[in-house]
């Protein structure tokens, strides 16, 4: 999974249309397939999920009001086989991966995915080890830790699920497509976390969205 980042610089960037606005009046975001998805047909908060620099959880319970879980599926660490120049990663660097699903309590229904690259050793201590021990969210560890952090969004993208068929063509959004958006967290003037968020279409075309 870390390889989806190996030797990928911002120029490489797939996308970024988000770094400094909120709006773009004729933006479009790439579908990995080929062909793009323009961004006034995904649904209202999907767009507003692309470029929220704060919790993701919180914002789901206010929007969908019911709580949400946060479940580890997978966390060990690995040995980076390439470099990953986000987070400054280089070759034979140790770092955690984890992987996490985001789903309503009371609905079940998957609201996102996250799968994070993580510079274990640049995170204080008594942070590293409640992340080591899942014991909260990301964004709720930051936040209750008190860590001065920033998030920077790095690139969005559209593709099917499973690598399948979208149902919705290379221009259109389809029932069965992944929203996704990668960025970092810094912390201590240093990039030491990559996110990348998946967010199920059909999850969010629910309510008249």
């Amino acid at each position: 999974m870390v390889s989806r980042f190996y030797d990928r610089t911002r120029s490489e960037s797939i996308s970024n249309p988000f770094r400094c606005e909120g709006f773009l009046r004729d933006g479009a975001i790439p579908r990995r397939e080929g062909g793009c998805v323009a961004l006034d047909g995904l649904p209202p908060f999907l767009r507003a999920l692309l470029v929220t620099d704060g919790t993701v959880t919180k914002i789901l319970e206010a929007y969908f009001w019911e709580p949400v879980s946060v479940t580890t599926q997978r966390q060990e660490f690995v040995v980076a086989e390439q470099p990953v120049p986000w987070i400054r990663i280089e070759a034979g660097d140790r770092v955690l991966v984890r992987e996490a699903a985001l789903r309503g309590v009371d609905s079940g229904v998957l609201y996102a995915t996250a799968l994070s690259v993580i510079r274990i050793e640049h995170i204080p201590e008594g942070f590293r080890q409640r992340l080591i021990d899942r014991e909260l969210g990301i964004g709720v560890l930051i936040r209750d830790s008190g860590l001065e952090s920033y998030r920077e969004v790095m690139e969005v993208d559209v593709a099917a699920a499973d690598g399948g068929d979208s149902g919705g063509g290379p221009d259109a959004l389809g029932a069965d497509d992944i929203l996704s958006r990668t960025y970092r967290i810094i912390i201590g003037r240093e990039p030491v976390i990559l996110i990348t968020e998946g967010f199920p279409v059909s999850s969010y075309r629910q309510g008249g969205t």
